[in-house]
């Protein structure tokens, strides 16, 4: 039947009134019929390109994952999958664009936590809702995040750059793109009593070049935006910011084995589709995704960038959303930190 498709959302005064009016039997039919249409769209699908939309510029590690996982969409399903970066509104503005578009799987977000999880932890008006304008994919991968400094900085382990910033407190700032940074650089603050301004950029690879630059004196950064820097010496990593050491770093500790407990952080990338986009389709994607993860390949270009391969269902990816809000408004509470809308 033209004109009409499933949406997820509350039904509309028509569709309330066919339920009221038509037959059972005819209402059966509808359905059917319906079933039909959207098993023939994800026979069919993709049939035009589609966009991965992203929260930040290019060059970062959300951007370096997403063109990655298009990569092997495109292989795997066919069609044109292009990443679409949208930076802003420290990442807002492309979950705010994906959760207002055309629920039909052409339009899709590569998330990273900041925006969706930790943001609705810390802000209390977002213009959308993870958990009820988003259907959850996959989440494909995720990467520690490193403590950095330029290589000329003087300080070569956090003792020595926490003891810098409080001697420097006019100088004592870092980059930071999302609150998945700014949030843990925060709790860093108050577990170290270092001073410490944000300086807001649209990217991890604009925070890298701030301090490679010397704009910044120190970042939290996402291992795939920085290892290419560590390993030519033009940036240096003072700690890991998971429980325990990673291989390609092996000896650089972590933050609790050099006295900053708690301080953990992580982000990671998934693809989520509008709410109500059609079942088959979100299926369709999730196997993909899966498949991509669970790829050698995938798995060793990870490996480069120091990241894990997840490959999460819809459902699970849809539970750790969950518990990393709950995590992250109880930090928030604990902590008394409070960031601008």
């Amino acid at each position: 039947m033209p004109g009409f498709r499933l949406t997820g959302r509350p039904p509309c005064r028509m569709a309330l009134w066919l339920a009221r009016s038509m037959p059972a039997a005819a209402l059966v039919l509808v359905a059917s019929l319906m079933a039909t249409s959207y098993a023939e769209q994800a026979d069919n699908y993709p049939s035009r390109p589609v966009r991965i939309v992203i929260g930040f510029g290019a060059g970062g590690g959300t951007d370096a994952v997403a063109r990655i996982v298009a990569q092997g969409l495109q292989e795997r399903l066919g069609g044109t999958f292009l990443v679409e970066n949208k930076p802003g509104a420290s990442g807002r503005l492309a979950p705010d664009a994906v959760a207002k578009a055309q629920p039909d799987g052409y339009t899709l977000l590569g998330a990273a936590p900041g925006a969706m999880t930790i943001g609705t932890a810390i802000w209390d008006h977002l213009s959308y809702n993870i958990m009820k304008d988003f259907v959850p994919i996959s989440q494909i991968s995720d990467y520690p995040m490193l403590v950095v400094v330029n290589k000329d900085h003087p300080a070569h382990t956090i003792a020595e750059l926490i003891a810098w910033l409080k001697a420097n407190p006019d100088k004592a700032n870092y980059p930071t793109p999302s609150p998945v940074f700014t949030l843990p650089i925060e709790y860093f603050k108050i577990k170290t009593g270092a001073p410490a301004t944000p300086i807001f950029y649209r990217s991890s690879n604009e925070s890298a070049t701030s301090l490679l630059s010397g704009q910044t004196a120190f970042a939290f950064i996402e291992a795939p935006a920085v290892m290419p820097q560590i390993a030519s010496g033009n940036l240096r990593a003072l700690a890991v910011t998971v429980p325990t050491r990673i291989a390609d770093l092996p000896d650089v500790p972590t933050l609790a084995e050099v006295g900053v407990a708690d301080v953990v952080a992580t982000s990671w990338f998934g693809l989520l589709a509008p709410a109500g986009t059609p079942a088959a389709i979100v299926k369709k994607l999730e196997t993909a995704s899966r498949q991509i993860a669970a790829s050698d390949d995938f798995k060793a270009r990870m490996k480069t960038m120091s990241s894990n391969s997840i490959g999460s269902t819809s459902d699970e990816f849809a539970a750790q959303m969950q518990a990393e809000v709950k995590l992250w408004s109880t930090v928030v509470k604990s902590v008394n930190i409070k960031f601008e809308q």
